[in-house]
Formats: C-alpha cells, structure tokens, sequence
C-alpha cells in the first residue's frame, strides 16, 4: 500500500503518508473519556459516501467494528474528545482524504 494513515490522539491529528512521506496533517477530534477511540493497528475496510447530518458525507471504516473515519456536522468540536470512538475530521478534509485513499489503507492509532 503506498499510502498509510497515522492518528496522534495526544495530538489529536491525522497524518496520511505515501510512501513515508508525509502528505498532509489534518486535525481531528477523538472519542470522549466514556468511549475512547481505540489504539492499535488497523485497515480501511468500507468507503461510503453517505448523507447524515452528523457523519458529514464520507465514511471510512475500520476493521473494528462501528468504528471509523468520517466528517462532522460540528466543525467548532475538531480537536476535542467527543465523539464515541470514531475520529472525525472537517468535511473539507475527509473529502479529500476519502479521495485518496484505497480499501485496505492501514490505519495506526496511537497516544
């Protein structure tokens, strides 16, 4: 895969790289204490345009499931810990990442 994806949550960033490059670093909110956003390594299983008033309109899920990448209705909360486990970004910015990014993409979330 010549792309991979990196979730600081200390940071609270995403980061994609190519080929260990970085390509761009976007910022995120994380999942609230009462329902963090899971650390490990995971991979892009589904793409998905959707229309939701909170996902924004693209949807990148993970391996684990119910949980993924997608937009926000909320702008004003990226950088906060509020979501329940997904990383959100603004819909600007999941719409280019969705854009870039294959099915089985890895994905490595950390602290």
């Amino acid at each position: 895969m010549p792309y991979r994806i990196e979730v600081d949550l200390s940071e609270r960033t995403l980061t994609l790289r190519r080929d260990s490059q970085v390509v761009k670093k976007y910022p995120v909110a994380i999942g609230k204490p009462s329902s963090p956003t899971p650390v490990g390594e995971f991979k892009i299983v589904e793409k998905k345009r959707v229309r939701d008033p909170v996902y924004g309109f693209h949807w990148l899920g993970l391996n684990k499931p119910g949980y993924g990448i997608h937009g926000t209705n909320s702008p004003a909360l990226i950088g906060r810990r509020v979501s329940k486990g997904c990383v959100r970004m603004r819909n600007p910015d999941i719409a280019e990442l969705y854009e870039k990014v294959p099915v089985g993409t890895p994905v490595h979330i950390h602290r």
